[in-house]
């Protein structure tokens, strides 16, 4: 039981991976995120308001699907809130893909400040009846 514990200890003082990290001034705001799966794909459904298409990048780099919605602070510049509740930031989230999402069909679109991504699955991930003979 020691040597468990010894171990736990040892993989906590790990250092943190850092490849992430931002140096764009603002802060990053994790949007509020749906998932859905039907047989045919899986539909990423993200609350980004503020953020216009031209300021969305979406990369997709080593099995990990990234969304950055940037934006414009020109607009509130020289404003001075007296009360908020809205904080205005640059948006970012990402995503680990299984093997099971086909990355060449993938899809966005952005209305009304809600970017949807249609992630379809590959052919393999589908499921398939089959008959019996």
């Amino acid at each position: 039981m020691a040597d468990q514990q010894q171990e736990l200890a040892v993989r906590e003082k790990r250092e943190l991976s850092t490849k992430e990290e931002k140096t764009i001034p603002g802060r990053f705001y994790v949007p509020q995120t749906d998932v859905y799966e039907t047989e045919e794909a899986l539909t990423i459904v993200m609350e980004m308001p503020g953020v216009g298409r031209e300021e969305v990048e979406i990369e997709l780099k080593d099995d990990v699907l990234r969304v950055e919605g940037k934006i414009d602070f020109a607009k509130y510049g020289g404003m001075e809130p007296v009360y908020t509740e809205y904080n205005v930031g640059h948006w970012a989230r990402s995503f680990s893909l299984s093997d099971k999402v086909d990355r060449e069909r993938i899809g966005a679109q952005l209305e009304d400040g809600v970017l949807t991504l249609t992630l379809p699955k590959t052919a393999e991930a589908k499921p398939r009846r089959i008959a019996v003979g």
